[in-house]
């Protein structure tokens, strides 16, 4: 099943299931009117959409064209973002490029922020920015939205919580962050607001590909029309998403609609640092990760930050080539230029 919210007057939107193809959609306000709702009362509503989900498929439905532009990330808002950092390589290459050794722990402990919830960007949102030299950068990942998940829980009953997954756009910017982790109270300033996919998607829609608590196929980004990288979800991720919720859930309760975020997506090549997929690698999920290697190897970043006007896709495709999720398409816009209300 594929849900989806679409803007409207409310700060919440409107929930519709959509098609396979992402092409057609179905009003369910008759169910639940929000994503939200339906996820506070998963098990009496869930049974209903993928009934509306099955008729829209044999054409029993009455649907409406189903526009990416018109959505708002899934859950607009929500009470609680965390996001990981379970491709423990992308943390390896960073503490590296400044001669920061990595502790043994990283590799047992997930890292993990606890970021803004309050307002999400629309998927094709502008990414508005006061200053360039903030080091604008993008973050290419997939998340997972519970439904309530008990305090103590272990990563196999996280795992049984999860009730849909999107992609993420988690933007950063880089030129913010050292000061801030410097004050040793993490990230604030520097993690304006992310952006989720058009579309939410059950587990059992990925297939085969949803194996051991990860998405078995290939992060697709790209940067101003380029491809930038194809790293697959399903590699060199250290720590499962069951992991990260239950690291989540270790001293609180979840509540239904809390995302966990995957972190950068990020694979070794041959045991170490990725290649850029014109040298035959699979590129990167950030631009932080190539700046990285380009210190580690020159001694000096060369890749720059995003610019205003500089456009950034992610996506991710079936077996077959088919969209999954819709794509994350958006374009840098200075602070106080079109579309930064």
């Amino acid at each position: 099943m594929k849900l989806a919210t679409l803007k409207d007057s409310t700060r919440d939107g409107r929930l519709v299931v959509v098609s396979r193809d992402l092409t057609l959609c179905s009003e369910v306000g008759h169910i639940a009117r929000t994503l939200q709702a339906a996820l506070d009362d998963w098990d009496h509503v869930a049974p209903r959409l993928v009934q509306i989900a099955e008729g829209i498929e044999t054409g029993a439905q009455p649907t409406s064209r189903f526009h990416e532009h018109d959505a708002a990330s899934p859950l607009p808002r929500a009470y609680q973002w965390a996001d990981g950092s379970a491709y423990v390589n992308h943390v390896e290459l960073v503490r590296k490029a400044r001669n920061a050794e990595m502790p043994a722990s990283f590799w047992v402990d997930p890292l993990m922020y606890q970021g803004g919830s309050d307002g999400f960007l629309a998927p094709r949102g502008a990414i508005v920015v006061a200053d360039e030299a903030y080091g604008i950068d993008m973050e290419g990942e997939v998340a997972v939205i519970v439904g309530d998940v008990a305090m103590g829980s272990s990563p196999e009953a996280a795992r049984r919580a999860i009730r849909l997954l999107m992609l993420v756009n988690d933007v950063s910017l880089r030129g913010l962050i050292p000061a801030e982790l410097a004050k040793g109270f993490g990230f604030f300033q520097s993690k304006p607001a992310s952006t989720f996919s058009p579309v939410a998607v059950t587990p059992d829609e990925l297939g085969e590909a949803w194996d051991g608590g990860k998405v078995h196929l290939p992060l697709l980004v790209s940067l101003n029309g380029k491809a930038f990288g194809k790293a697959n979800a399903g590699i060199d991720m250290t720590f499962d998403f069951g992991q990260l919720v239950a690291h989540a859930a270790k001293t609180r309760n979840l509540l239904a609609g809390t995302i966990i975020g995957s972190g950068t997506v990020s694979n070794k090549l041959d045991g170490g640092a990725g290649k850029p997929i014109v040298d035959g690698g699979d590129g990167y999920s950030c631009i932080a990760e190539i700046r990285t290697i380009e210190v580690i190897e020159t001694g000096s970043p060369k890749t720059p930050f995003m610019k205003f006007g500089d456009q950034v896709r992610i996506e991710m495709k079936d077996r077959a080539g088919h969209s999954i999720f819709g794509a994350i398409e958006q374009t840098v816009e200075r602070c106080g230029g079109p579309g930064s209300r």
